[in-house]
């Protein structure tokens, strides 16, 4: 058989020059469209740069190692660090302190090329301490199939309720190319997850949200590891470690909060700051700008694909907040 006519149909044999360049065309549209079938590209709102308002903490004095240490590499003098996901581990940090509120950011660019199944997390998680009732507030960025799409999941547990809060986002750039500022303020007022700077969600602690708030202390985690079983369209696609290893590189970290010992009873944070910038007490952290809360907005109506709140398949009767 003649090679050509193995890969295109008999129309395509029999048609013009001027229509064989158009079909070619039409192909490769229809290639780049599902090899970046949902890549996003705007014009972001304009916020305040959260994260030039604290200092930049030192890695290695502030963050130890959590697991995987051989592919925990310290760069910059502690300033940058890079971890990896490979067929023998993936690797973390957990950082040094223990948070009772707090603004939590770092700079972070994701491995590149086939990452189906690879989960980066930056999240705040206390289950070291109380693993029956545990709180959680997650960032999880799960990796892309053949595709260069990398998806963007926030999650929150409290008081070890297993009811899965997640809310899922597309992103507006490529986040293998350079690196973006991944932020979490957790204050008694509101959770708020952001992303360059711009809210894409918000949860708030009063109202019915308020049996789902996480208010015992935590630390910050980041992490890399394999999430074949769900990270990837459900687990569709696993890791492939013929591309690995993976490797994720952060840097201008930033943990801005009220530090806590969690064996001394009586250790507790200021209930008011003098200070307008400090997260945890500060009059600028208690609600959203306008500016914010119109970027949030935004986010939420152009980039979230999924919601608990609207999974009824998933959950009969659904959770209090989403009613």
């Amino acid at each position: 058989m003649n090679k050509s006519a193995s890969v295109f149909p008999s129309s395509y044999r029999n048609m013009s020059p001027f229509q064989h360049i158009l079909f070619l065309c039409l192909a490769l549209f229809c290639a780049a469209s599902s090899v970046s079938s949902h890549s996003r590209h705007y014009t972001t709102p304009s916020v305040p740069r959260l994260t030039d308002l604290f200092s930049h903490v030192s890695v290695n004095q502030s963050l130890s190692n959590f697991f995987g240490g051989h592919n925990i590499k310290l760069l910059n003098n502690g300033s940058m660090v890079t971890l990896a996901l490979d067929k023998t581990s993936g690797s973390g940090l957990a950082s040094k302190d223990k948070y009772n509120y707090g603004f939590f950011s770092a700079a972070i660019k994701l491995p590149a090329g086939l990452t189906s199944g690879v989960v980066v997390a930056f999240y705040l998680s206390n289950a070291d301490m109380y693993p029956h009732s545990h709180d959680e507030i997650d960032i999880e960025l799960l990796g892309n199939d053949r595709r260069i799409d990398w998806v963007l999941q926030t999650n929150v547990y409290a008081n070890g309720v297993s009811t899965g809060r997640e809310e899922k986002f597309y992103f507006w750039f490529n986040p293998t190319l350079q690196y973006h500022y991944y932020s979490i303020l957790w204050n008694s007022h509101h959770i708020v997850f952001l992303v360059d700077n711009i809210p894409v969600r918000e949860f708030p602690s009063n109202g019915k949200f308020s049996a789902a708030y996480p208010s015992k202390p935590m630390s910050l985690y980041v992490t890399i590891w394999d999430g074949s079983e769900w990270a990837t369209h459900g687990g569709k696609y696993p890791v492939n470690y013929k591309y690995a290893p993976f490797v994720t590189s952060l840097t201008d970290m930033e943990m801005a909060g009220c530090t806590i010992n969690p064996k001394q009873p009586d250790s507790s944070c200021p209930n008011a700051s003098l200070s307008s910038i400090d997260p945890v007490g500060g009059a600028d952290f208690v609600k959203l700008s306008n500016q914010q809360a119109t970027a949030l907005g935004w986010a939420r109506s152009k980039l979230m694909f999924y919601s608990y709140c609207k999974d009824t398949s998933r959950y009969k009767v659904l959770p209090a907040e989403c009613k």
